[in-house]
């Protein structure tokens, strides 16, 4: 279908039968147990000429005749066999066509064009079925939009004579928004904004919309980050009444508040962090104990001490649920005031905290752990990179207690690993922004064992709180509680990863008890190797997403029979609930309503997946702006990905990805083998797999779109 065309608002009456006979369809379809005559018909269709209406009786003779509709009375007809209907999410495509995901069937259902009837993008709807596509998946009719995804489109505006339109930035908008002049609120043309959806008449095939917020002129960095914040409906600022309701927060502490809590002010303790964090959810406390063993304490920042649950600020953080990392900027959860001041474990600074006391022998052994809330005082800021460099040369400062944790982070994770957890290291990028925020290079983020250690104590409390309610030591009954969990991957998924791999020379088990310990021992085994990445990117799309709930299946890829997210409450509002949620046990109080929690978790897990997208996006954006110079340029790549369009190239010494569309290689006709990841040539036989290093041309820096285009060389 692709987009409408500008200024066509109101569709034709369609007078050919076969359009006529749709629309008696859809009637019927909309109302299954109506029986009407073609007088009413022709009235519900708005058709009134003598003409119109000997079309409405030759209609209903053809349908009558192909038996899909059925006369219970002489000149009254019903539907015959009406359709089952199912409920389910509509994913748009490019072209116009839809499939609806639902439970009711394996397969998606497949949804025409003209059968869309006005749903858009991950709609839950309500589907007619249609007759059985032969030898494909079940048609269906949308007749009725239950709940709409969204109503709110970022886009750029365009701007004619007497009306404009908002041109949605997502790809799976295939109409556009006609937007009034009388609504566009001071917007000019070109400019990126929000626009909200109002209504969409029935006989028009655009939605009628208003400019809700204009962001700014299309390449300004602010415009395309509250763009990409806009596509995924999170915020780019907080309501003045969140901003002022913080800011009356105190940031100084009541040494009565103190007395109250273990005081861990004079015992060595530090933070470990990236070098351009501002907000330190977490610090570490390393002290000797005279028996020889060690007491190691994270403490992290206690958020609901100042957050009041219930109050403006929660309210907001729950709304929000996460801060969003994007390439240039941090969209923090809670304000500035909070983020960055109070709740930050700054250095030289007494901070309120909420810990995990650990009592730890020389060779990694815990014997005792104590949860409760602490007072700390941070004696040094690290960033990693300190810390790594300290690691390896013995040198510098609080150098014999970092390399003591580090050698009991090493004991913890080899026997995490020796239990089942799956060791992911994958490469991160990153850019050098210069004072324009513009990238001014690229480097790559390594899991180094600065980044290790920290992780292993984290893990270490995170489990250790969950484990605290998840087995009560008076076997009483569990409450309660947000646990981070993840499921077991889908054996079909690591079937075909283990048929994959063989083309490489790798052996995979999918059928076997120990998926983690295989995994483990295919990963030590690709590292190096040229396909190291993409084997591990696959791996990991076999396995299941983790999520927050309170219903504890355990967390398959890190082999723990109770987890939770305890560590981050500065940015994670699942974090904060778990505070509360702990402090209200410590104090012996009962167990609180699952059905609020699990509501909450759920729009945490979905906020999770959006602040994700939008980091996606960001990153996109920002390799499509270091590439626009590099337009015409040959480089060397893998091909990361394949689809029915073309292949996804990743340039190996910057890692930008784009794509070699499938029309575009020449010298034949490629067709798309999924199961093999690769696409092969009709006549010639070649094929280009996932992993096959090319040779690409940059085509297209596409900046609106976030797209980078490359031709074989």
């Amino acid at each position: 279908m692709g987009r409408k065309k500008k200024g066509q608002i109101h569709s034709k009456k369609g007078k050919n039968l076969k359009k006529i006979k749709d629309n008696i369809m859809d009637l019927y379809i909309g109302a299954p147990k109506k029986i009407l005559n073609h007088k009413q018909i022709a009235a519900k269709l708005n058709f009134t000429s003598s003409s119109d209406r000997n079309l409405i009786i030759k209609a209903i003779g053809g349908l009558k005749a192909a038996r899909m509709l059925q006369e219970i009375e002489p000149g009254k007809y019903i539907i015959a066999n009406a359709p089952k209907h199912v409920t389910g999410k509509i994913e748009t495509k490019r072209n116009g066509v839809a499939f609806v995901i639902t439970d009711s069937f394996d397969d998606d259902i497949f949804i025409a064009p003209n059968f869309v009837n006005h749903a858009l993008d991950g709609d839950t709807v309500k589907v007619a079925l249609l007759a059985k596509r032969r030898g494909k998946s079940h048609a269906g009719q949308v007749v009725e939009i239950l709940e709409r995804a969204q109503t709110n489109f970022v886009g750029t505006i365009e701007i004619s004579k007497n009306f404009a339109f908002l041109v949605p930035d997502k790809a799976a908008m295939s109409v556009d928004i006609f937007i009034p002049k009388s609504k566009l609120k001071g917007a000019e043309n070109g400019q990126k904004c929000i626009a909200a959806i109002t209504e969409w008449p029935k006989d028009a095939s655009s939605p009628f919309g208003e400019i809700i917020d204009v962001l700014g002129d299309v390449g300004d960095a602010d415009t395309e980050a509250y763009s990409i914040l806009a596509q995924f409906d999170l915020p780019h600022r907080f309501p003045e009444k969140v901003e002022q309701e913080a800011a009356k927060i105190s940031l100084t502490i009541d040494e009565a508040e103190v007395k109250k809590r273990r005081d861990y002010r004079k015992v060595t303790t530090f933070t470990i962090d990236p070098v351009d964090a501002k907000d330190f959810d977490d610090a570490i406390s390393f002290k000797k104990l005279d028996n020889g063993n060690y007491e190691v304490g994270v403490h992290i920042a206690d958020v609901t001490h100042y957050v009041k649950e219930g109050d403006t600020v929660d309210m907001e953080a729950i709304d929000r649920a996460t801060s969003v990392y994007l390439v240039d900027r941090v969209v923090p959860m809670l304000p500035e005031v909070l983020s960055n001041g109070v709740c930050s474990l700054r250095p030289n600074e007494d901070k309120l905290t909420f810990a995990s006391i650990f009592e730890i022998t020389p060779e990694g052994k815990v014997l005792s752990t104590w949860i409760g809330r602490t007072a700390i005082h941070s004696d040094r800021r690290f960033a990693y990179e300190e810390v790594q460099e300290i690691l390896e040369t013995g040198e510098g400062e609080y150098s014999e207690e970092l390399i003591i944790l580090n050698n009991l982070a090493k004991i913890k994770r080899k026997a995490r690993l020796d239990d089942g957890s799956i060791a992911f290291d994958k490469v991160e990028v990153r850019f050098r922004l210069d004072e324009d925020r513009k990238p001014a290079g690229v480097y790559f983020k390594m899991q180094k064992d600065a980044h290790k250690l920290i992780e292993e104590f984290m893990l270490m409390a995170n489990r250790a709180v969950a484990e605290k309610i998840a087995l009560p030591k008076d076997g009483g009954q569990v409450k309660t509680f947000v646990y981070r969990i993840h499921d077991k991957p889908d054996p079909e998924k690591l079937i075909a990863f283990s048929q994959f791999i063989k083309t490489f020379g790798y052996e995979f088990n999918a059928n076997t008890e120990n998926i983690a310990e295989n995994m483990n021992a295919l990963l030590m085994e690709v590292q190096g190797q040229r396909e190291e990445n993409m084997i591990e990117q696959l791996a990991i799309r076999t396995m299941a997403k983790a999520v927050y709930s309170t219903k504890n299946i355990g967390h398959y890829g890190l082999g723990f029979r109770h987890y939770t997210h305890f560590t981050s409450p500065i940015r994670r509002y699942p974090d904060m609930m778990v505070h509360r949620l702990l402090q209200q046990y410590l104090d012996g109080k009962k167990s609180a309503d699952e059905n609020q929690y699990e509501k909450w978790c759920k729009h945490s897990s979905v906020q999770e997946k959006k602040a994700s997208d939008a980091e996606r996006q960001s990153i996109k954006y920002f390799q499509v702006l270091f590439m626009k110079d590099e337009v015409g340029k040959s480089f060397k790549g893998v091909i990361s990905g394949v689809s029915e369009w073309g292949i996804y190239v990743e340039i190996i010494e910057n890692k930008c990805e784009g794509m070699v569309r499938l029309r575009e290689i020449s010298g034949d006709y490629f067709s798309f083998d999924e199961n093999l990841h690769r696409i092969v040539g009709h006549n010639t036989g070649k094929v280009y797999q996932l992993g096959d290093e090319v040779e690409i041309t940059v085509k297209e820096a596409d900046l609106a779109n976030r797209r980078l285009d490359f031709m074989l060389s």
